[in-house]
């Protein structure tokens, strides 16, 4: 297999939180696009595992993902150790993706900081020849190494190197994100503790944030990123010709 596009979350519900516009987007663009995540997020103050993961499940159809992925890392403990490198390396050997988008580099909750760390160096052993790994077959893995790496906002925003337009993909972004219906946007937190997640007001915070890095960028919404091992390398200036922002 082979795919376009493989997006990282330490927990299911930060791809779509931070980059599901994006996803979208390239979905509709005719990209093979799929999202790995790291852990349950069984740590979570809201849901069951086996919930997030049904919901995880419901977000990837609603972007269209080729395929989405739980490596079952445990939450709250994502060590840069090789035990959980190899999961990933196994995993980026068998979707061979040609852009890598992974968690902020660091950011309010720890695992996410922790989970680009331990994601990036697997990346980069992924396609060392002596890391032996295998397949669901027993057999032995190529080595595979991306050839773009990103970085999406989460909640503390950073400068962002680019912006993406998801003027077009924005209802789409927030519908996988109430996907999640333990999580987000909840009137009625019920017997379970509201948390900074749940509350109606962090979901209206997400649209707001679009919109100001939209019009940064001359677009109505936008989601930023941070181009990993710069300068971000071009051989043509295409992408200047595709767009016209009001700025």
């Amino acid at each position: 297999m082979s795919i376009d596009v493989l997006a990282f979350g330490s927990h299911p519900d930060d791809t779509e939180l931070g980059c599901s516009g994006t996803l979208a987007k390239l979905v509709q663009l005719g990209k093979q696009v799929a999202v790995l995540d790291l852990t349950r997020g069984e740590m979570g103050s809201r849901g069951t595992p086996e919930g997030r993961l049904n919901e995880a499940d419901n977000a990837g159809k609603i972007l269209g993902l080729k395929q989405r992925l739980n490596l079952g890392l445990p939450d709250t403990q994502l060590e840069n150790i090789r035990e959980l490198q190899l999961p990933i390396i196994r995993a980026v050997r068998k979707l061979k993706p040609h852009v890598c988008i992974l968690p902020a580099p660091a950011d309010r909750h720890p695992d996410h900081g922790d989970g680009a760390k331990l994601i990036a160096d697997a990346i980069f052993f992924s396609g060392l020849i002596k890391i032996k790994t295998k397949d669901d077959d027993g057999k032995l893995q190529e080595p595979h190494r991306p050839a773009h790496i990103l970085h999406y906002m989460q909640n503390q925003p950073f400068d962002p190197d680019f912006v993406f337009d998801i003027t077009e993909t924005i209802e789409i972004k927030e519908q996988a994100i109430k996907a999640f219906k333990s999580q987000f946007n909840i009137d009625n937190p019920g017997d379970e503790p509201e948390t900074y997640i749940s509350d109606p007001l962090f979901f209206e915070a997400l649209r707001a944030r679009a919109m100001h890095f939209g019009h940064l960028g001359g677009f109505k919404y936008a989601e930023g990123f941070i181009y990993a091992r710069k300068p971000i390398p071009l051989t043509s200036l295409n992408v200047f010709f595709e767009t016209s922002p009001k700025r």
